[in-house]
């Protein structure tokens, strides 16, 4: 195992975010740190969950998932994106994405191999990494000059791949700058994945909350990567209940029957009366789940128009729940300092991008802000951030 990573993430990434969040606290800050809604799902999820849970779905459900969840993550797929699932062999349910991210990581990655990883990154994936003992290979997500969005350099993705690459993680819509991969940026992937005969997994939480009419291309729709991929979604983002912890991992059966070799001995099984629960609200709360695309548009664009105003340079945000801000227009480069700053100077909590990166210059002046909060918390955020850079100036 990779000690000095864990020692690095126990000190540096986890302790950050903890820290931020202890910030936030003990100051009462607005906390626009913690990707998580400030409001609940569906009236009807929330409700079909207790009445389950009441009615005695207290036990043990199947390891795979309850039936009815797996045929409607089945159903789903199909719908959307017109990939077919068998949901008794090729869908697999886990407490989260997180697990599911886990389970795949440490079924597909032995010692030494290589994992190629798009950074800015989710933090889980590293420490997945490390503790199958495989090696990351990032490659950086960067400013596209005339799309202003994050992009990768395809010579610099190819340079990534050597003779023990395994596995290619991608995160799209992409925490934490809110890109969406295009058609022709997934070919690329895919291309790479194909003539180097490597798994991809993709990490898909985010599938739903796309905006500006951009659509979500899984990887696994292209040509000759649905045999090679590894799908890994949840009801956290879909629904906002991201403290429910309910998620799946799809894919082709003995990629699948990997993951679920290892999460027998992880977590086993996910709550019960929850995966009943979610199962209806996919089959019959779409129109739940496009109101909140276009809430979250909203805010994104409120919150977007506040940082600009404080100050800041926003990059475009296709999806997600966050928007990454550049801090050197008000005259830093230090993101951390910034972000331990900001609870006390201006009574607002982010988190420094470069708590999500391989290369932390990359992203040394970066903050991420979270919109998925109420309108008047987002206002209350940009009025402190306002007041805090005219008293900085």
């Amino acid at each position: 195992m990779d000690e000095p990573l864990i020692d690095r993430m126990r000190s540096y990434g986890e302790t950050v975010f903890a820290e931020m969040t202890r910030l936030a606290v003990e100051t009462e800050s607005v906390n626009l740190g913690q990707g998580f809604p400030d409001t609940d799902g569906p009236r009807s999820l929330l409700e079909a969950a207790t009445g389950h849970i009441l009615d005695g779905v207290n036990q043990y459900p199947p390891g795979p998932g309850r039936p009815e969840l797996r045929r409607a993550v089945s159903r789903y797929r199909a719908r959307h994106y017109g990939i077919e699932l068998d949901p008794d062999s090729e869908v697999y349910v886990t407490v989260g994405a997180t697990a599911g991210i886990a389970a795949s990581l440490l079924a597909l990655v032995e010692r030494g191999d290589e994992v190629v990883v798009f950074e800015p990154m989710y933090d889980s994936y590293a420490a997945m990494i490390s503790l199958a003992g495989g090696v990351r290979r990032p490659v950086a997500l960067r400013p596209d000059p005339e799309r202003g969005a994050f992009t990768f350099d395809p010579d610099e993705l190819r340079a990534a791949v050597g003779p023990r690459t395994r596995v290619i993680i991608v995160n799209t819509p992409h925490n934490p700058t809110g890109t969406v991969f295009t058609a022709e940026e997934l070919e690329t992937i895919a291309q790479v994945c194909r003539e180097h005969d490597l798994l991809a997994l993709t990490d898909e939480v985010y599938e739903f909350l796309t905006f500006d009419g951009l659509p979500h291309v899984p990887l696994a729709t292209l040509p000759g990567m649905r045999e090679r991929t590894l799908s890994v979604s949840s009801v956290g983002k879909m629904f906002a209940v991201t403290a429910w912890k309910t998620g799946w991992v799809m894919g082709p059966e003995p990629l699948v029957r990997a993951v679920r070799t290892v999460n027998q001995f992880l977590t086993f099984s996910a709550n019960g009366a929850l995966q009943l629960a979610i199962a209806d609200a996919i089959d019959h709360e779409g129109a739940w789940i496009e109101s909140q695309r276009a809430s979250l548009q909203a805010k994104r664009d409120r919150l977007a128009a506040g940082l600009v105003r404080a100050g800041f340079d926003v990059y475009p945000c296709e999806g997600t729940y966050f928007l990454m801000a550049d801090i050197r227009p008000l005259g830093h480069g230090d993101g951390l300092t910034v972000a331990r700053a900001l609870p006390r100077e201006a009574g607002v909590a982010a988190v420094p991008a470069q708590v999500f990166y391989d290369h932390e210059e990359e992203g040394s002046h970066l903050l991420r802000f979270a919109f998925c909060k109420r309108d008047e918390v987002l206002d209350e955020a940009v009025d402190r951030l306002t007041s805090w850079r005219k008293g900085d100036a």
